[in-house]
């Protein structure tokens, strides 16, 4: 499976010259940076910073916007852990505990384990990209829109996991974010509740709104307290407390190895990727715990199973562009970007000619991730100080650059409208206490869905025989099924034998 010819040639690139590795610590710090920031995106850092790979060689530039990816894959999750805004779509699940566990006078420690996770994620993704990059490839090419289907289905279930006190509310708001997100115009040109809003024909923007359900509306809760960490003398970020964190998510081997096999596995799916992965790796989480209803309080499972399944989907998203030369998302989308500027082209002729760039930029990117803990270190007092902070000055200062950062995604002032409505919706979600995670994945993932259904009901003429056609359609659809009754059936059967062992 691994070239080794091609391997050692890599090492050469890689370690015969200082100049490839100039470029790496800059890009962990402006991703670190862009990440942890409210309304920017590392997508959106990646595009800013492209046109200063012209000077470089392909190599070098490759190193560069992939440590910016990098940085932000964590940075989103520290906004996510100290302001409930998750940086990116793949740290919403990370809002889940890492904010309550925040709130609870444990900064610090959330913000170690989810370090720990994205480092160990991150390795873990790369190392089975190096390992698996053909095997995957020739399985990528196979995958159809009723798998993907499937895939997405699978990070809807989650809805129902994050029930709250009421399932039932959660359920409902599920539905309202999976309505709100076939608004604009759908897959095969239908144009659905833009009330005559050119506005809306893109559909709702999912960034504005989620940082406005999530972050806004509980900015709104908490404004009349002090500090965002209640006892005053615990929103210290202490370098002790962050290496406890550490040591806490390397005693969770199984959760961080689970969880950085669904971000290889789901990552690897064009358009699907991390926003799936995460989501998809916390709700496996909760159904293994045996105390499932200590999630959403801060444990620390939850956002380990988060941040090592949105890390590792890194990883998993270069297969399709090494081999396939298709964009995952936004990050590889930008990427690819990059490739065209060099003049390369991915696909299955560049991974044959040119294996010992593709396993430069893999071995490097491993590599990245153990700078990524001591870049990550160093720049946590900087990035966590906003727990020191009077909420008096944070909350307005939060808001108003959410709302530029709103603009910005948009570029009109849709994105700043769109933020303040849902911070209203969040705000009132939350006081009569619907799930606000349902709903935004529900408006996450809804459209995704949508538009992978219609392409599926268009290729099968609407036959379900079809469905006998596709074995890893149906072998992702039993996976599921066995991932949400399994552990059910395994507790009943524990209660049973404890009652005859009882008796």
């Amino acid at each position: 499976m691994i070239d080794f010819g091609a391997l050692g040639d890599a090492f050469g690139l890689l370690f015969g010259s200082f100049q490839p590795w100039m470029v790496v610590f800059p890009g962990l710090i402006i991703g670190l940076l862009f990440g942890s920031v409210p309304g920017l995106q590392t997508s959106m850092a990646m595009a800013v910073f492209l046109p200063a790979t012209l000077g470089m060689d392909f190599l070098s530039a490759m190193l560069f916007l992939t440590a910016i990816f990098t940085g932000g894959m964590f940075g989103g999750g520290v906004s996510a852990i100290l302001m409930n805004i998750p940086g990116t779509s793949s740290a919403v699940a990370t809002t889940f505990d890492g904010f309550p566990m925040a709130r609870a006078g444990r900064p610090s420690e959330a913000l170690g384990i989810a370090l720990g996770a994205s480092t160990i994620g991150t390795a873990v993704g790369y190392m089975a990209l190096l390992l698996l990059i053909q095997p995957l490839t020739s399985v990528v090419l196979r995958l159809g829109p009723t798998e993907m289907f499937v895939v997405i289905l699978w990070g809807l279930t989650l809805i129902a996991a994050l029930r709250g006190k009421f399932m039932g509310r959660s359920v409902l708001a599920g539905i309202i974010g999976l309505l709100i997100g076939t608004i604009g115009m759908s897959p095969n040109g239908v144009i659905r509740g833009t009330m005559g809003s050119p506005f809306l024909l893109d559909g709702v923007p999912v960034i504005p709104a989620m940082i406005g359900m999530f972050a806004a509306s509980e900015l709104f809760s908490i404004a009349g307290g002090g500090y965002l960490v209640k006892k005053e003398d615990k929103g210290n970020i202490s370098l002790r407390r962050i290496l406890a964190g550490m040591v806490e998510a390397l005693k969770m081997p199984m959760t961080l190895l689970r969880g950085s096999a669904y971000g290889v596995l789901i990552g690897a799916i064009p358009g699907v990727g991390s926003s799936v992965a995460n989501l998809v790796s916390y709700g496996d989480a909760r159904r293994r715990a045996g105390n499932p209803d200590s999630f959403g309080k801060g444990d620390a499972r939850g956002i380990a199973a988060s941040e090592s399944a949105n890390s590792s989907s890194e990883g998993g998203g270069m297969v399709a562009l090494f081999a396939l030369g298709i964009p995952g998302g936004a990050g590889t989308a930008v990427l690819l970007a990059a490739f065209s500027m060099h003049n390369i082209t991915g696909g299955p002729r560049f991974l044959s000619e040119q294996t010992d760039i593709v396993y430069a930029v893999i071995l490097a990117n491993i590599a990245q991730a153990v700078l990524l803990l001591f870049v990550g270190m160093l720049l946590m007092h900087l990035m966590s100080s906003i727990v020191k902070v009077p909420l008096r000055i944070l909350v307005p200062s939060v808001l108003v650059l959410a709302t530029f950062g709103a603009f910005g995604l948009t570029g009109t002032m849709a994105g700043p409208i769109t933020l303040l409505v849902f911070a209203a919706v969040g705000w009132v979600m939350r006081k009569y206490e619907y799930s606000v995670a349902a709903a935004v994945i529900g408006l996450l993932l809804g459209r995704m869905a949508e538009g992978e259904l219609l392409r599926s009901y268009q290729i099968s003429g609407g036959n379900f025989d079809y469905l006998w056609s596709r074995p890893i359609t149906l072998a992702l659809f039993l996976l599921l099924v066995l991932s949400l009754f399994l552990p059910w059936v395994i507790e009943r059967l524990k209660k049973r034998v404890g009652a005859v062992a009882d008796s």
